[in-house]
């Protein structure tokens, strides 16, 4: 006779199934657990992300508004600068002009006794004109050799330089016949000192004025 249990086999399936539940459902209690440790983490990181960068642009902004300040300031020293700089320049614009009028009065004189120390005799002056462009002499003389002379003269003096004939016409004035003329001559801007000639001793009979030649 064979005996079969059949009890054994279920109540051993049973326990399979009760221990099978039990660590499913304990996972399922762990499982949600985890989780939301991790989302916590997540939104706690953000947060101080969050944090952190808008500190940042707070700063950043701190910085840039200090930097409008300051480049407000700067304008305003630059536009005093150049306020300064315009009021400089033309300082020096009146004083290059003073000093050149100031050069001009001297050199007007010492061109005069130039140009006269220059003459030959029978030769007279009617006009000087001084400009930019240099000096305009006009003048009479009684024959074209004299003005030749008269501008060989000029052109030795070292105040004078460039001495052309502009023009030259015979005249008749009361039956006296003359040439009149006209030169163009650039001017040194500054001239050498010119000594004075001595004076005559008593009884010294006064020196006839000659053209100085080249």
């Amino acid at each position: 006779m064979i005996r079969i249990n059949l009890l054994k086999p279920e109540t051993k399936d049973i326990r399979e199934n009760v221990t099978t539940q039990g660590v499913v459902e304990e996972g399922a209690k762990k499982g949600p657990n985890i989780g939301s440790l991790i989302f916590l983490i997540l939104i706690i990181a953000l947060g101080a992300v969050f944090f952190f960068q808008k500190k940042a642009f707070d700063r950043e902004n701190a910085l840039l508004a200090t930097a409008r300040k300051d480049k407000a300031a700067l304008q305003y020293v630059e536009a005093k600068l150049e306020q300064q700089r315009l009021a400089r320049a033309s300082l020096d614009q009146k004083i290059i002009l003073i000093e050149n009028l100031n050069a001009q009065r001297d050199l007007a004189p010492r061109l005069m006794d130039e140009l006269s120390r220059r003459l030959p005799e029978w030769v007279w002056l009617t006009e000087v004109v001084y400009d930019a462009k240099g000096i305009q002499i006009k003048g009479r003389a009684l024959t074209n050799n004299l003005i030749a002379d008269y501008i060989s003269g000029l052109e030795a003096s070292p105040q004078v330089m460039n001495v052309n004939l502009v023009s030259s016409t015979q005249k008749t004035t009361q039956g006296d016949q003359y040439q009149e003329f006209s030169l163009r001559a650039m001017v040194e801007k500054k001239p050498e000192l010119v000594p004075a000639p001595a004076a005559p001793g008593p009884g010294a009979k006064p020196a006839a004025k000659k053209g100085v030649q080249p």
